[in-house]
């Protein structure tokens, strides 16, 4: 049996596929509170309806807490939707053309009344002089036909339905689940009304085909503008970093980059090494390069922007470098390379430490570099250990002051262990490192890691 093949039955993974264009039509929601760059914090539940009409109506529901359970005002949104074309620059994504119809508002508090009176110009509501919002009524925000629009006050921008893409996870002993991404929110407020996504927010799920279990996902299925889901609150949990954290999936960034990522987290010594094996393809079947990163952390504290969340402070001292695509490899020997470790010493799928040319400016890496960081840690629809850490600036920059540090999160990792490595090997060197993964998902407990490593020994 073929390495590759055993790898895949050892993680009992998921066959994943994806259709051009997509099959949309059907309830969409949130399994879980999302949190955006500012923050703000939001469920979502979204109705595609059959073509030919190919309308759409959203439901936006905003909280003034990370747990979703204190909600402040619901966003009606009602559009058409046209499928174009295959994206030319997101692989495996359809880009889309959206049309507003109208869209409407209910405020569920006083609190949160006060604070959008402040932000809503009273002209946009149709108040009379000395009129004053009211909790549970319905205010029209926008309508095409009547050339109304007060959407900017609130920064609503329904960009992200220009860029979609969604995948089917077959499970071997259980129905199929869907999933539905939709394009990233600029992580600046100035740019986000005007940015045309390249990546992806975290997924939605099918209502009717779903990971199992899901209890959020039928609190928001259920919910309506006048009723938004109250989501259960969750205890804090402590941030405990030690040990293994892999993606659970293909991770897409802004700018066309795939990537799985492995994190390990020595809390005594205050260490870190991170594995960022990038692809070029969406399913992260090809691999491209991978970068191997390395320093210290310290703890700041706890976030006062977003409850339960950390901030942190994360130095990178070293760096190396693997390179599997050839066209990456002959920039890197080109005369023109821009100092990126030795050039014309570049060779497919062999290690080169670029820590001693301060970093590689092709990539994008500066070292010594610093960074601050916001983690936050939570459990998943398994009870397993997630870890959440920053989303990365929209506009490829790095997080390298403190007015930087990130507000939302990235797609969370789950953690393999809490042992520092398996048996004195890197788990970052073996497990992602060297042997990129058949269909890019490294979910996995500790016990499939230690027998993949040792297949990967053999």
């Amino acid at each position: 049996m073929p390495t590759s093949t055993q790898l895949r039955h050892l993680q009992n993974e998921a066959r994943i596929t994806a259709t051009i264009p997509p099959k949309l039509e059907g309830n969409w929601v949130s399994s879980r509170c999302e949190v955006r760059p500012g923050p703000e914090f939001l469920t979502r539940s979204y109705t595609f309806y059959q073509s030919p009409t190919r309308l759409f109506r959203a439901l936006q529901h905003y909280y003034s807490d990370s747990e979703c359970h204190i909600p402040t005002y619901s966003l009606v949104i009602m559009g058409k939707l046209r499928l174009r074309q295959a994206s030319w620059i997101t692989h495996g994504a359809t880009e889309a053309e959206h049309h507003l119809h109208e869209v409407g508002m209910v405020i569920h508090s006083q609190k949160a009344v006060h604070h959008l009176a402040t932000r809503l110009p009273s002209s946009c509501l149709g108040l009379k002089a000395g009129g004053h919002l009211v909790p549970h009524r319905f205010y029209e925000l926008f309508n095409a036909k009547a050339e109304k629009d007060c959407l900017g006050a609130l920064g609503l921008s329904m960009m992200e339905l220009e860029l979609l893409r969604v995948e089917t996870h077959h499970h071997p002993h259980s129905r199929p689940a869907q999933e539905m991404f939709l394009g990233d929110v600029h992580t600046d407020w100035n740019e986000r009304v005007h940015h045309r996504p390249t990546g992806y927010q975290e997924p939605l799920q099918n209502a009717m085909h779903h990971i199992h279990p899901c209890p959020m996902c039928a609190l928001v299925y259920r919910s309506s503008e006048q009723h938004p889901p109250i989501l259960p609150q969750s205890p804090s949990i402590p941030l405990d970093l030690n040990g293994n954290w892999v993606s659970q999936r293909c991770e897409s960034r802004p700018a066309v980059l795939f990537l799985t990522r492995l994190f390990v987290f020595n809390e005594e010594q205050r260490t870190w090494e991170g594995t960022y094996q990038h692809y070029t393809d969406p399913m992260c079947r090809q691999p491209s390069f991978t970068l191997l990163a390395s320093g210290h952390y310290a703890k700041v504290g706890q976030s006062v922007k977003v409850r339960g969340a950390t901030e942190l402070i994360f130095k990178v001292t070293q760096a190396k470098v693997i390179v599997y695509d050839q066209a990456l490899l002959w920039d890197f020997n080109s005369t023109q390379n821009r100092r990126c470790g030795q050039a014309g010493g570049w060779e497919t799928g062999v290690e080169q430490d670029i820590t001693w040319m301060d970093g590689c400016d092709a990539l994008g890496i500066r070292l010594p570099h610093k960074e601050y960081e916001l983690f936050k840690m939570g459990v998943d629809h398994k009870g397993r250990p997630l870890l959440f850490s920053g989303e990365r600036p929209t506009d490829g920059s790095s997080p390298d002051r403190p007015a930087k540090r990130p507000t939302s999160f990235q797609t969370p990792m789950v953690q393999c262990s809490k042992r520092v490595g398996v048996d004195g090997v890197s788990l970052g060197r073996d497990y992602l490192f060297d042997r990129p993964m058949g269909n890019g998902s490294v979910e996995g407990t500790c016990l499939k890691t230690t027998i993949i490593i040792a297949i990967l020994q053999l």
